[in-house]
């Protein structure tokens, strides 16, 4: 045999080899069950770019079985439509003109297209599981549905988190089982059966919805134009609920451009619904409404930056990685343009340095189909809870229990904080029982009075750390909840963690802020930067997950039982990486890692990946300006606040023992009726401060009524300032704490000792805290009178008897009983101006 022979012959047997593997690949990609892709567009210039996009992606993803568009066009329209050959068509009737209101929106063409596909499709009577997707999407992998976890009955769906019609009145309008709502859209993968039946739901929802004008505001809908546009979102998830169907919600498969994939996963889509910017370069699709850029030979899109370009931009490996996706996107659009251009006939585009990328090696590597990951598979749990107007018509579906609990020390500080917090708990209608975690040293314990102050557990405390010694009482809090969920019984299924210097005003529940396990709740903290610099890279492995949050925290108990000891370790990591304490790291003013614990918080959380809704609507702090219309259900008073002349400030009480000094309260705040009402955001403000101070008052009042003290008056001590005395620490409840620990200790002798401490980094500018005049002077002021008052009734007796020796029993009588009335009256007259002038003194 020659040697071309033998050529010929090796050549044969390596094509039959690659031959044999391509249809191998091709078996294992090969669906065990029917599959088809669908997506609505309508005749524009602005969808056919986004086809040839996404009919580009679907091919090069290897995407299994057919595909088809859903095209809504007028008979008008399609007299000058050119893009009938970008896909596989099935034209629908638009409805973008409702053929019975007249309203006009487009949007609902997407419902009306699937019901119009299920019924004149041949394709839909050969079909098992249905993907439907949006137009402007880059498929980067095969989506099957039962890989990604599909089942009949249980569609799999990506999360629509802004759809808070899920959770108000407008589901409870729109469908009988509103608690069957979920938040989802962009990616569908559901049964054929399944469709059937949801999709006339879905386009009878959308067209109810659409008309339900007076409930297109933001705060019912969440969205941000309140103009009604995603009525056909909320059709979608009103008509699922309304045929029972319970969604598997993914959070990971699909992303948009500009987002941060979370550690470990791949998206398999990507959605580019909003803007998004790599360094200078932006894409916004909105820009390029009327473009005609399928049809302009040699047009594409604005060139990104070039990977390279990209590695030296990024350090941080997941921001990276959400920087090529970034240009991923672009460049596979601009990739389906040029071979548009080319299937058009348009002549061969001059050769650049950018044309030759996207025909390189690199470039196919970069842009190859992806798989999907064990952690992108993994489902968000999401639990369907009830309403209050729900439970009431369905009591025997009760309540998920709640129990809250706050953390203080031993001492005054948080004793009437305690006070004022308990007071407002039983007032608020809160459900479930209330514990205080209360961290006190041995030492402490036997001197403390307050311990009927709350329903109580008791925590060794953590002030001084056992290991290192550094003296930070605000890891108590993470170091009681840890002691509490090791050594208490708790039944309760969601836990409400609050501070102590907070005043509730209304409940706080699970099921109105829907929290739900993997998805806690809490309140906006945005000065704690450190989740958007160094410090969370340095801390967390999920930088991206980092929430600015804390305040009011509502989680369920398996998620705190995970999570409090990492919130622990992490506050102690923190606090020792006194490299980073400065304010533009962490945010905090003094600049002396006193926030630890918040970013133990944030870390922790974020290194369990709980993401958590954070709401706006719980918290205020006195003296802010609220939002119209928004109950706040908690005030924070850790900020000083005024109202005119009247101020509050609790680091000024931090040493005053207002709970076990009878009627001690703290000024009154001013009258409602004074207030200047001519600015409504001032006189709002003032009116919240008002009743923040009143609160913490009628609770004090009320304690000392239990405590049977004696009549109001017996209270006469005044309250003195010292004008050149400073503030010990930072304003917060854990740092005076300190302070007043640490005089216990003899830690701290005087103002003098204190001035020159190197520890404290910080002095401010506020006086010294109110302190109660000695009780001794005041008793002793109170015999002096007594005494001389005394003295003045045996004077006269004397002299009364010296006078009965020279005139006559009767009118010595007489003379007696004038001079006793004289003395008797002017002894009380002395006694009322004595309490006069200390009344006065008080005030």
């Amino acid at each position: 045999m020659g040697v071309e022979s033998i050529a010929v012959l090796w050549v044969v047997v390596v094509m039959g080899g690659a031959w044999v593997q391509a249809q191998e690949a091709a078996a294992d990609r090969e669906a065990p069950w029917r599959i088809h892709t669908l997506f609505s567009v309508e005749c524009q210039n602005y969808f056919d770019w986004q086809t040839v996009g996404f009919m580009h992606s679907y091919r090069k993803a290897r995407q299994p079985g057919p595909v088809t568009r859903l095209l809504s066009c007028t008979e008008e329209e399609k007299k000058s439509y050119r893009g009938m050959d970008l896909a596989p068509t099935l034209e629908v009737p638009s409805m973008s003109r409702h053929p019975r209101t007249g309203d006009w929106y487009p949007a609902i063409n997407k419902p009306a297209g699937i019901v119009h596909w299920l019924k004149h499709s041949k394709e839909a009577e050969n079909v098992d599981w249905v993907v439907i997707l949006d137009a402007d999407m880059i498929i980067r992998g095969p989506i099957i549905p039962w890989e990604l976890g599909a089942e009949k009955g249980r569609p799999v769906a990506a999360y629509y988190g802004y759809l808070i019609g899920c959770d108000n009145v407008l589901a409870k309008l729109h469908t009988k089982h509103p608690e069957l709502c979920d938040k989802v859209g962009g990616l569908l993968a559901m049964h054929i059966d399944d469709l059937r039946a949801l999709a006339p739901m879905w386009l009878s929802k959308t067209e109810e919805v659409r008309e339900d004008t007076a409930h297109w505001a933001t705060n019912y809908t969440g969205d941000i134009y309140g103009t009604g546009w995603i009525s056909e979102m909320y059709g979608y998830s009103f008509g699922a609920a309304e045929v029972g169907l319970r969604h598997k919600i993914n959070d990971n498969l699909m992303i948009y451009p500009g987002y941060v994939p979370r550690d470990g996963i791949e998206p398999i889509l990507m959605h580019y619904g909003l803007p998004f910017r790599v360094g200078n370069w932006s894409f916004s699709k909105l820009e390029h409404h009327e473009d005609n850029i399928v049809y302009d030979c040699g047009q594409l899109f604005p060139e990104p930056p070039y990977p390279r370009e990209v590695k030296e931009m990024e350090t941080d490996p997941n921001k990276r990685r959400a920087l090529f996706l970034n240009i991923e996107c672009i460049n596979t659009l601009n990739e389906g343009l040029l071979l548009q251009h080319a299937a058009y006939g348009c002549p061969k585009p001059k050769w650049s340095k950018y044309l030759s990328f996207l025909k390189s090696k690199m470039f196919a590597e970069l842009s190859q189909p992806r798989s999907v990951t064990p952690k992108s598979l993994q489902m968000m749990e999401v639990e369907h809870t009830q309403t209050q107007e729900q439970h009431v018509e369905n009591p025997g579906k009760p309540y998920p229990k709640i129990h809250t609990i706050f953390s203080t020390e031993c001492s005054p500080y948080f004793d009437w904080q305690t006070v004022g917090l308990v007071h407002s708990f039983h007032l608020s209608g809160q459900p479930g029982n209330i514990t205080r975690l209360l961290s006190c040293t041995e030492e402490d314990l036997k001197q403390y009075k307050g311990h009927d102050l709350a329903p109580t557990h008791y925590v060794p405390s953590m002030s001084r750390h056992p290991l290192t010694g550094d003296w930070y009482p605000a890891i108590n809090k993470p170091a009681a909840v840890v002691h509490w969920l090791n050594h208490a019984k708790i039944d309760a299924e969601y836990i409400v963690i609050l501070d102590a210097d907070m005043i509730m005003r209304g409940p706080i529940t699970p099921w109105e802020f829907n929290a739900a396990r993997g998805r806690p709740v809490s309140t906006p903290y945005d000065y704690l930067i450190g989740c958007d610099n160094e410090l969370a890279k340095i801390h967390t492995r999920h930088p991206d997950a980092c929430n600015k949050v804390g305040g009011v925290i509502i989680m369920h108990i398996n998620d705190l039982r995970r999570f409090a000891l990492m919130w622990l370790h992490k506050t102690e990591e923190v606090r020792a990486d006194t490299a980073h304490w400065s304010r533009n790291i962490t945010g905090d003013v003094y600049e002396a890692g006193w926030i630890s614990e918040m970013y133990g918080y944030t870390f922790g959380a974020a290194e369990l990946n709980l993401r958590h809704i954070i709401s706006n609507e719980i918290l205020i702090y006195p003296g802010y300006v609220p939002a119209p219309g928004v109950k706040y259900r908690v005030f924070h008073y850790g900020l000083e606040f005024k109202v005119g002349n009247w101020s509050f400030d609790k680091a000024n009480w931090r040493q005053v023992d207002l709970v076990n000094k009878c009627w001690a309260k703290f000024p009154d705040p001013p009258d409602p009726s004074t207030l200047d009402r001519t600015d409504d955001n001032a006189l709002q403000s003032n009116l919240l401060s008002i009743e923040c101070g009143n609160a913490l008052n009628e609770a004090l009042r009320l304690h000392h009524e239990k405590k049977k003290c004696t009549e109001p008056t017996s209270i006469s001590s005044p309250i003195l300032k010292t004008p050149d005395s400073i503030s010990l620490s930072p304003p917060s409840q854990e740092t005076t704490s300190e302070v007043t620990t640490s005089r216990k200790f003899g830690k701290i002798e005087d103002i003098s000792t204190l001035r020159r401490s190197p520890n404290l980094k910080n002095e401010s500018r506020e006086s010294s805290p109110p302190a109660m005049a000695n009780e001794t002077f005041t008793s002793m002021r109170f015999w002096i009178i007594g005494l001389w008052a005394f003295s003045i009734v045996v004077f006269v007796a004397v002299m009364s008897l010296m006078l009965s020796n020279r005139k006559g029993q009767k009118k010595r009588g007489k003379s007696l009983k004038t001079k006793r009335r004289a003395s008797h009256s002017g002894f009380w007259d002395m006694n009322g101006n004595d309490r006069f002038l200390r009344s006065a003194e008080i005030a």
